[in-house]
């Protein structure tokens, strides 16, 4: 079978043989990488080679069996996800949204369908921003992730562009994350940054905190000031200047401040009668900070979003947290 593919925009960047078994499930990578040696597989008419970058515009051209080239009928899992969104900010590459506690990011054993992305690709899909049929592996794609229980902004990606430059933002500090939270405790500090190194353990999905260097752990740090005190909790900003799993919750609960409602690195006991069953933690302010280039997405340099509806904070600020 003869067929050829133009490469799209957000399929732009990537490796030959990569798209090509993103695009075809039913391809061998030995039977490419053959037809790739044997001249089966052409690029712009020319010969190819399997590393080879692909450009916007560029032209596929492949001499295969007819079997390995069928392309499965779309299923769109996530047109059962629910419509509820809430929107911070939208432009022509990214999305902000407000995540509510108790609902995923991604799916996981439990949850399959309802999750924040597929709530997004739903969103974009309905509003004709997002065709899968003419996409051959690129989707929309979360940035940042936070955890089930824990609320606030996420960083959606329309554009594969957008998501490349994005991630390598995130990984390199140029996005600063605020979080406010409630803990246990008056702090020892009116401000202080907190240093350490947390070790993950996969199998109990828990991470482990340490004042000294170990094999296997990643340092650490975590700054944060205190907003509020009253009945023996306190209100606190968090800003991450390192952004690991569960890094907030475990460094706090490590210097003996756990964040109420958190029964993984506090204790229920601790939360008994608070009537918090889930931690307070909220991702509430966010702000772009490129120190190098971020092509199309230069314009977002120096914006910062805040969400003023932080669901805990009136609770504190009421006095209606009770210790038990």
């Amino acid at each position: 079978m003869k067929t050829s593919i133009t490469v799209s925009r957000n399929d732009a960047g990537q490796r030959l043989d990569k798209f090509l078994t993103k695009t075809y499930k039913a391809l061998p990578m030995a039977m490419l990488y053959k037809a790739i040696r044997k001249k089966d597989v052409r690029l712009n008419g020319k010969r190819c080679e399997a590393a080879d970058r692909l450009k916007e515009g560029d032209v596929i051209g492949l001499f295969l069996p007819d079997d390995v080239l069928t392309q499965a009928p779309p299923t769109y899992e996530f047109m059962h996800a629910s419509k509820v969104l809430d929107i911070v900010y939208e432009d022509e590459n990214i999305l902000l949204l407000n995540k509510k506690v108790g609902l995923l990011v991604h799916p996981d054993d439990r949850e399959f369908r309802d999750t924040l992305i597929f709530r997004v690709q739903r969103y974009l899909y309905e509003k004709g921003e997002y065709d899968p049929a003419a996409e051959f592996s690129f989707a929309p794609a979360l940035v940042n992730r936070i955890d089930r229980n824990t609320a606030g902004i996420v960083i959606a990606a329309k554009t594969a562009a957008a998501l490349r430059i994005l991630n390598d933002k995130l990984k390199n500090r140029e996005i600063q994350k605020y979080y406010q939270c409630i803990v246990h405790g008056r702090m020892p500090k009116r401000e202080d940054t907190l240093e350490g190194y947390l070790e993950k353990n996969e199998a109990q999905n828990r991470v482990y905190i340490s004042d000294k260097a170990k094999a296997g752990a990643r340092t650490i740090r975590t700054r944060y000031k205190v907003l509020g005190q009253r009945d023996g909790f306190s209100l606190l900003e968090v800003h991450l200047l390192t952004g690991r799993t569960h890094q907030i919750r475990a460094h706090l609960a490590s210097i003996g401040h756990p964040l109420l409602g958190d029964g993984k690195y506090g204790t229920n006991a601790l939360n008994k009668g608070t009537g918090f069953d889930k931690q307070a933690l909220c991702s509430y302010r966010l702000k772009f900070d490129f120190t190098t280039p971020a092509d199309e997405l230069d314009y977002l340099n120096g914006k910062e979003f805040t969400l003023e509806d932080i669901w805990f904070v009136p609770l504190f600020e009421s006095g209606e947290i009770r210790k038990n």
